[in-house]
């Protein structure tokens, strides 16, 4: 209560901040577009996420701060609000669109509420591997998709990598759907995981990811789903032992911006930014590499692990595969990016 209610309180006074701006004061000295900006009355952009300090994305936030500083002669400075300290990731995306803060890093999924197209991202096996995530992401079509959505409020700089998503479980390893059945398993508030989780007969269970280690211990809760640095980050292996290997999502993190701050900066300065955002990207996977091979090592030889690696993927994607086109015939954003992914599939 006491942290929601210090979220609350910074979001107010940032938003007042912003209000000041917009009426022609000088709020904590930012500048109200980059054009009227200069070093020493730089423009001031704040950027919210829910990640620790220590989390290879958050390293990759203060990279890109880092870097639009630089780019810009320290004209535009981002200022990093970490931790969740203004909120969860649904929260930061309404301030978004108040004007309360500028960016935001949240989860692609949850920018469905927005743009129908980024259901996409929540969607079973629509990646192949990790270096057919990364040549999609890196796309130009990708890119374009991201750029496109200046009438839904926002846009997107760039992602970063959260790595293939699997089960893991207390009881027993999951290594076919059948191996669901009756079990209750924590999902992301997201109807596109709740859908998945039923089309592979387990229970969706949907709670905040702080609540998932408890959950476990007492039996709310039979497994998760998660990419691996949950069982070290979240202390998740503590509880579950059974790290079953079905890589059933990549979802890929969004760093967004308000289409009307995009919009106060120069031609040269929205390149400066687009620039330093694909740096903080390459930056992160390196970042990523590092911290999931030290998080199985660590679950393996500390925690008592067992990493399961026979799944039968082919069966889970057959009880996945309708899903997608049911998705598809809901949503033509969803549609439209299905499309644009294998035309990059097609070039190479």
């Amino acid at each position: 209560m006491k942290k929601r209610l210090t979220a609350l309180t910074l979001a107010l006074l940032l938003g007042l901040s912003v209000l000041l701006t917009a009426c022609g004061g000088s709020a904590k000295g930012s500048a109200a577009s980059s054009a009227a900006a200069s070093k020493e009355h730089p423009m001031i952009l704040t950027l919210a996420h829910n990640q620790a300090e220590n989390h290879p994305v958050h390293k990759a936030l203060v990279r890109f701060a880092d870097q639009v500083k630089e780019r810009t002669d320290g004209r535009i400075v981002v200022k990093i609000y970490p931790n969740g300290q203004l909120g969860s990731e649904n929260e930061n995306l309404e301030q978004l669109q108040a004007g309360v803060v500028a960016m935001a890093k949240v989860s692609a999924p949850n920018l469905a509420t927005y743009n129908d197209g980024y259901n996409t991202f929540g969607l079973p096996y629509i990646f192949n591997d990790q270096a057919d995530y990364y040549r999609v992401m890196d796309s130009q079509q990708m890119d374009d998709f991201f750029m496109s959505s200046a009438d839904d409020g926002f846009l997107t700089m760039t992602y970063y990598d959260s790595g293939s998503r699997s089960f893991y479980t207390k009881g027993k390893a999951i290594r076919t759907p059948s191996d669901l059945d009756g079990l209750k398993i924590r999902v992301q508030d997201m109807a596109v995981q709740t859908d998945m989780m039923k089309a592979l007969g387990g229970t969706p269970v949907t709670m905040s990811y702080g609540d998932v280690y408890t959950s476990l211990q007492t039996g709310i809760i039979d497994g998760s789903e998660n990419n691996v640095t949950a069982l070290t980050t979240g202390k998740h292996g503590e509880v579950a032992k059974y790290y079953s290997v079905d890589e059933h999502e990549m979802i890929p993190d969004a760093l967004v911006m308000s289409s009307k701050v995009w919009s106060t900066l120069s031609a040269e300065d929205q390149a400066a930014v687009k620039a330093a955002a694909k740096v903080s990207t390459e930056y992160q996977k390196e970042l990523w590499a590092e911290a999931t091979e030290k998080a199985v090592e660590q679950a393996r030889q500390e925690m008592g692990v067992t990493f399961v690696y026979d799944v039968d993927k082919a069966a889970f994607q057959a009880a996945t595969a309708p899903m997608i086109q049911t998705y598809e015939d809901k949503y033509p954003g969803v549609k439209r990016l299905m499309q644009s992914i294998e035309q990059v599939r097609e070039a190479n």
